[in-house]
């Protein structure tokens, strides 16, 4: 088996979710931008594995590691995403950080209006 051809097409999924990374505003494309990545990496471990004929097998073991922690990621990921969406109504990770920015910009007690908190405990029932 040639190395190239694995190895060009983990490039090429690991440029994609590169891009995806960089240029998705919202959070679970993001999160899923983040896992074609990791299978990327995963692609070229196991073609090193068989290219190398290693008798140990360690870049298998390597990518069932890699498969068992992404998925705890994406788990504990979409989590906090959800929780973002239940409490700011948008996964819009733009708008996220421009909210965050804005919070640390304002004196502890401002924006706290009775009506801001009433709005906010209508939208969490």
């Amino acid at each position: 088996m040639h190395l190239a051809y694995p190895a060009a097409l983990a490039a090429l999924l690991f440029c994609v979710g590169l891009y995806g990374v960089l240029a998705r505003r919202n959070a679970i494309l993001v999160l899923m931008s983040v896992e074609l990545m990791l299978n990327a990496v995963n692609l070229n471990l196991v073609a090193f594995d068989v290219w190398l004929r290693d008798t140990l097998h360690a870049g298998q073991a390597l990518t069932l590691f890699v498969i068992a922690v992404a998925a705890a990621e994406i788990g504990i990921g979409l989590a906090i995403v959800l929780m973002v969406y239940r409490n700011r109504g948008s996964s819009d990770v733009d708008r996220l950080r421009d909210t965050a920015e804005s919070r640390h910009d304002e004196p502890s007690g401002a924006g706290d209006a009775p009506a801001d908190r009433e709005e906010k405990a209508e939208a969490t029932a």
